[in-house]
């Protein structure tokens, strides 16, 4: 699969850059702030709809979409060169939602693909791997991004985007992976119309979290620890400037740092699963990301840094974990929905709670605010692990 990371590395290093300069680029061409952050949520919102597209990654054969998509978003990119006002900014917007919507089914069929293609025992290591890859591309991608906006503007960013998903849909086409044709749903009466029957394959992946006693705590512990980090990620500035008495930019090497531990993380996912089942790494890492943003509140350089590589440590293995486990449980026909939708139980309410993180840190001295956070942290990892050990005395008794 070394050409699945391959096609992950050259997209995402697109994928990162453009998502930097989007909101950049609305911000040079408006003045607005409140239109800049509009960029990111066109990108961010297709994720909510989730359940319905990755019903599109199960009818048909994964690896062939992952080139379609690719080469679509190659082909569509190239409009942005035409935005050079703030009256075509419209255009702007709608491409980054298309360009939301071909990354959620996207990533829906690259994990129902790895589902296919790995033996379970390889699942875990091999998303370890994929985490490290991407978070060492946001590592260098931004830099690169960046330099090419100040020196040249937007159009040498986006044809770099479009060549990188033309490089990612030859990466994937080359790939030596046989699947077999997807199921087609069961014939349904005459009366039932079309419409129903696609309102049941679309919401199977909810159903499939919901029955599953082995997913429905993970993806639970994911939305809950993403809940946490996107007031936490809301409070960065206010760490920098009360706590470390520095300039918003210092928030760049605070992430720097937290994408090194994220790389880390994703290098040693493997190992730890072949020792530990899914709900302990995801209980280890939650309890590693929660104490690492109490320790944020102190006002020291050194601790705000390490607490910066633990969260990058921790927050990683929450999210790996819940992937593994989906690729294992849910049926293979049925992989591209519940990972969508698992995405979405995942990381709407990262989106949501960045807003009222922003609220709570205006209103809240973040010496109190992040505390609270930790012992909510602490307290959910302690009632998974809990539960878990409860839930294997059950099965050795049975």
């Amino acid at each position: 699969m070394r050409w699945y990371l391959t096609g992950v590395v050259v997209s995402g290093f697109g994928t990162t850059a453009m998502w930097l300069v989007s909101g950049i680029w609305v911000k040079s061409l408006t003045g607005s702030d409140g239109l800049a952050a509009l960029a990111a949520v066109a990108l961010w919102a297709p994720v909510l709809l989730g359940p319905l597209l990755g019903t599109l990654a199960d009818r048909a054969r994964r690896r062939p979409l992952l080139v379609a998509l690719d080469l679509g978003a190659a082909a569509v990119l190239p409009l942005l060169l035409w935005v050079d006002s703030a009256g075509r900014v419209w255009l702007l917007l709608a491409v980054l939602v298309l360009y939301g919507a071909q990354g959620a089914v996207h990533d829906a069929a690259e994990q129902a693909l790895v589902a296919t293609a790995l033996d379970e025992e390889r699942r875990g290591a091999f998303n370890g791997l994929r985490m490290s890859a991407n978070e060492s591309v946001k590592l260098v991608a931004p830099l690169v991004a960046a330099g090419l906006f100040a020196r040249y503007g937007a159009g040498p960013v986006v044809l770099l985007d479009a060549a990188s998903f033309v490089l990612a849909a030859a990466v994937f086409a080359r790939m030596p992976v046989r699947e077999a044709r997807p199921s087609r749903p069961p014939a349904q009466p005459p009366a039932r119309p079309p419409s129903r029957n696609w309102w049941r394959e679309t919401t199977e992946g909810a159903r499939l979290l919901r029955a599953s006693p082995v997913l429905r705590p993970l993806v639970a512990t994911g939305a809950f620890t993403m809940l946490l980090a996107g007031v936490n990620g809301a409070s960065v500035y206010a760490v920098v400037d009360q706590g470390l008495g520095r300039p918003p930019a210092y928030a760049g090497v605070l992430y720097a740092v937290q994408g090194a531990g994220s790389v880390l993380a994703g290098l040693l996912t493997g190992p730890l699963l072949r020792r530990l089942p899914e709900r302990s790494l995801a209980a280890l890492g939650l309890f590693l990301f929660a104490v690492a943003v109490g320790v944020r509140a102190l006002p020291h350089e050194a601790t705000a840094l390490a607490a910066s590589g633990m969260i990058g440590v921790g927050l990683p293995w929450v999210l790996v974990a819940v992937i593994t486990a989906v690729q294992r449980e849910a049926p293979p026909d049925a992989v591209g929905r519940t990972a969508a939708t698992t995405n979405t139980l995942l990381f709407a309410p990262n989106a949501l709670s960045m807003g009222l993180g922003a609220a709570l840190v205006t209103l809240t001295d973040i010496r109190v605010l992040l505390p609270l956070l930790t012992l909510a942290g602490t307290a959910w990892a302690a009632c998974l692990t809990l539960r878990g050990r409860a839930g294997a005395v059950r099965e050795e008794a049975g």
